[in-house]
């Protein structure tokens, strides 16, 4: 557990701070005046997971890597896939601490049920990865890494506060993420989506800025960052009618504790790439049956007679025991949550859930063991590679299309989508995000298909009868 050197002891009584569960889930959208009207036969949460589900954002990760990229087994999990599980998961684990936290506060929240918050963490999980760029997380890294090269070539003329400069250098999927749900989809109105606050902060997993602390503190909260420089009002107008607890006794350093529920979307994503990269290992035949089913059985602890009677074949087996292990993992993470209910309402509780579970050693395992025998292989990476070249490519010829003017950079400006172009007030700050926000919209197989038509690799003539 760790404890905040800044956290804030207030008022007259000597009480520490601590966030209200009434407020943490009021039922207001971003970009709207007044509260949502209760008379709905969808609650207001449940209507976030419909606006994400539609989105053409969340459409796209159907072709965005998981862990393998342009996998031609249908098997295997996409980010699509994966969102949609995690959200089960995540469901499933703020239900069932959303009853013994109602149990506790009858009094002030009586108009909350347990489905509230886990349609609150399960909308906020279906989001989690909306953010991702190409080609995962390698992805992320080589957008960060083409800013550099390219920055390094043109610092002279641009003009980027040290933040801004922040924000492309250690460019995050998390930060795109929310960028999309409150600015990018729906862009004519004030919001974007228009989710509601609590949904919001609750997909906010980094509640802070890119800029790095003037402290040693280790939390996992401030292992990544949140949002960039240009969403940094939306965040605090956020933080500020859920009451999230400013972490930060510096005014010029935007960074909070965690919504609560954030600490369950980051469990449900751990238990599902954990649990579920190990299985899509087996089917893609890199880790051994009789390997995978050792993992998972550390977890699941069934009997072999149990394991038999329930599946007779090896893939069977493998996902009987995938679920179990799921499950286990569920109950032991919501067990976790509510034994630090009034830590993590103070801000002071700042670990990952999974650290504290039963089976941490066990899910440590299964996690090494996809690492080693998938993630760290010669098919993976070498996949990896061809993405950084491909993103290091697109961004900088784009990036030089939109600062420079001469005549191929004008053909490559007519290859940008619309909105994607810049407009003659427009910051530096604001052509670059312009950029990323195209590239890390891309899908695996259209990032792969532009490199190689602007490359001259592949070109479909123009045919006319």
């Amino acid at each position: 557990m760790y404890y905040c050197e800044y956290f804030l002891i207030q008022l007259s009584n000597g009480c520490p701070i601590m966030m209200e569960w009434q407020k943490l889930l009021v039922k207001q959208r971003l970009g709207k005046q007044q509260p949502e009207s209760e008379e709905t036969a969808r609650t207001c949460f449940q209507q976030d997971y419909d606006r994400i589900v539609f989105s053409s954002p969340f459409r796209r990760l159907q072709d965005k890597t998981q862990v393998f990229s342009l996998a031609k087994n249908d098997y295997v999990r996409t980010r699509l896939t994966h969102s949609i599980e995690v959200s089960c998961v995540g469901r499933s684990l703020g239900t069932e601490v959303g009853y013994t936290i109602i149990e506790r506060n009858k009094n002030q929240l009586q108009k909350f049920n347990s489905s509230d918050f886990g349609n609150i963490v399960s909308a906020a999980c279906l989001a989690h990865d909306i953010g991702n760029p190409p080609f995962g997380h390698a992805g992320e890294d080589a957008i960060a890494s083409s800013f550099k090269s390219w920055f390094d070539k043109n610092q002279k003329t641009l003009n980027l506060t040290s933040k801004q400069k922040t924000d492309f250098e250690n460019f995050e999927g998390n930060a795109q993420g929310f960028r999309i749900l409150t600015r990018l989809e729906m862009s004519s109105r004030k919001g974007g989506m228009q989710l509601t606050y609590p949904t919001l902060a609750t997909f906010i997993k980094y509640p802070k800025e890119s800029t790095d602390l003037d402290s040693e503190y280790e939390g996992i909260s401030v292992k990544k960052y949140g949002f960039f420089q240009s969403e940094k009002d939306l965040f605090k107008e956020i933080a500020e009618n859920v009451g999230l607890i400013k972490q930060s006794s510096n005014t010029e350093i935007n960074w909070y504790a965690r919504h609560p529920l954030a600490f369950l979307v980051e469990a449900a994503d751990d238990i599902c790439y954990g649990i579920i990269d190990l299985e899509d290992g087996y089917r893609m035949g890199f880790i051994a049956f009789e390997t995978a089913k050792k993992l998972l059985n550390n977890i699941a602890e069934c009997a072999e007679e149990k394991i038999k009677s329930k599946a007779k074949d090896e893939g069977g087996q493998i996902k009987y025991l995938r679920a179990i292990a799921i499950n286990k993992l569920v109950k032991n993470a919501a067990e976790v949550f509510i034994n630090n209910e009034q830590d993590i309402l103070r801000g002071k509780f700042d670990n990952e859930l999974l650290k504290e579970v039963k089976y941490h050693c066990e899910l440590n395992d299964i996690k090494q063991a996809t690492k080693e025998q998938i993630i760290n292989t010669s098919q993976v990476a070498s996949i990896e590679v061809a993405g950084y070249e491909i993103i290091n490519y697109l961004f900088s010829e784009f990036a030089n299309s939109i600062f420079r003017n001469n005549q191929k950079d004008q053909k490559i400006m007519a290859i940008l989508p619309k909105e994607y172009c810049p407009h003659k007030d427009d910051s530096d700050y604001n052509k670059i995000l312009k950029i990323t926000d195209y590239i890390s919209g891309m899908t695996d197989s259209y990032a792969v298909n532009l490199f190689q038509s602007l490359k001259g690799i592949s070109l479909k003539p123009i045919i006319s009868y």
